[in-house]
């Protein structure tokens, strides 16, 4: 019996899932670590069985046409899954997954330090210092910001990491923990403390301003010019979810008027944000490069989780993680 044949995008995908596959797969990798071009994945997927590919990868009808009617599955290495053609998925029965939950912890911790470095404008410290604008040993409101305790932080989005964020969020001794999702009540987050709180509202009283929603047609660009109106002049806005749920000319405008504070991003649209865009040139923003998740053991488990949904695929058993 021929052993099944998968492609896999990108060659740092971590060695522990791709030595899963080739233990009873023929196994396939994009040797170059950048994006895999359109005709290279075209090809590369020609008459494979299965597909590991990552958020950068678009698959689409034509690539499952080049495929061929043979593949069975997908993984994706990532836990968002926009990039993948679901409904044309359904149709030629391929089942898809992602890897979702493992990455919960460090983006939850992520999304802390990253509070915290704005908050108490940690980047423009440091940049301060590079410039030579430290010039008194000590002044009462020099470099001043805000931390966390008695601050009331405002989640939008109240999930897993959500959950797991507000957890790690309570030691720091906040007043309160408002969170807006369209399910509720949620009671793990209410069980902690957490309020329940029309979308509005919650922006006019928060202090941090939180978001850890999913992208889709309800919540693309909610954070908008209406929304950072409503947000307090000392507001600082975090996004560590998706890019696309941000407007980002609008919360350009609202970081260089003054209407909120600061601002932290991990996500953007594009990835990788242009380094001349303008959101570069202010002072009061700190942008990073989609790094939350970024743990070399989290990467690792992933790359196992997406390495075990291709392999359940072929042993006819159910995937950890299917996307539906």
């Amino acid at each position: 019996m021929s052993r099944p044949k998968v492609f896999v995008t990108r060659p740092s995908v971590p060695k522990e899932g791709l030595d899963l596959l080739r233990k009873s797969c023929d196994v396939e990798v994009y040797p170059e670590e950048k994006p895999i071009p359109r005709d290279a994945l075209l090809k590369g997927v020609a008459g494979k069985d299965g597909l590991l590919c990552l958020l950068t990868d678009p698959i689409d009808k034509e690539v499952l046409d080049a495929a061929g009617p043979q593949l069975r599955v997908i993984a994706s290495m990532s836990v968002g899954f926009e990039h993948i053609d679901l409904e044309e998925c359904k149709k030629r029965n391929i089942a898809v997954s992602n890897t979702p939950h493992v990455s919960t912890d460090s983006v939850a911790e992520f999304t802390v330090l990253l509070m915290l470095a704005v908050g108490r404008h940690l980047f423009a410290n440091a940049a301060a210092m590079k410039n030579g604008e430290w010039v008194y040993s000590w002044s009462p409101m020099l470099f001043c910001g805000q931390g966390l305790k008695n601050a009331t932080v405002g989640i939008v989005g109240m999930g897993r990491i959500g959950q797991a964020l507000l957890k790690r969020l309570i030691p720091f001794g906040i007043s309160k923990a408002l969170y807006h999702d369209v399910f509720h009540p949620i009671e793990p987050a209410e069980e902690m403390g957490a309020v329940y709180t029309e979308f509005e509202d919650l922006l006019r009283q928060s202090d941090y301003v939180v978001a850890m929603c999913n992208l889709s047609d309800e919540t693309r660009g909610i954070f908008n010019k209406k929304a950072f109106k409503l947000m307090k002049p000392t507001a600082v806005f975090i996004n560590t979810s998706r890019g696309g749920v941000v407007n980002q000319d609008d919360l350009y405008d609202a970081l260089k008027s003054g209407q909120i504070k600061a601002a932290g991003l991990d996500v953007m649209v594009p990835e990788p944000l242009p380094k001349d865009h303008k959101l570069t040139t202010l002072p009061n923003i700190a942008l990073l490069p989609h790094v939350a998740s970024a743990e070399v053991s989290v990467r690792i488990l992933m790359a196992e989780m997406a390495a075990n949904n291709i392999l359940n695929a072929f042993n006819g058993k159910a995937l950890i993680s299917p996307v539906y």
